[in-house]
């Protein structure tokens, strides 16, 4: 699956910022492949207003 960031990670929480870090996602439009895990995906629910995620 492929997660894309599409909002700013500026003045988000902590938390939201080691998730979206954790996905190695850094730049908005950038996109980075994952596994399909449930690990990836609790990552994923706690930022899940900042990225876009496609199949």
């Amino acid at each position: 699956m492929q997660v894309k960031l599409v909002r700013s990670p500026h003045k988000r929480t902590p938390n939201q910022r080691r998730n979206l870090q954790a996905l190695g996602l850094r730049k908005i439009n950038q996109v980075r492949s994952h596994a399909d895990d449930p690990s990836i995906w609790g990552k994923i629910f706690q930022v899940k207003h900042l990225v876009e995620v496609k199949k």
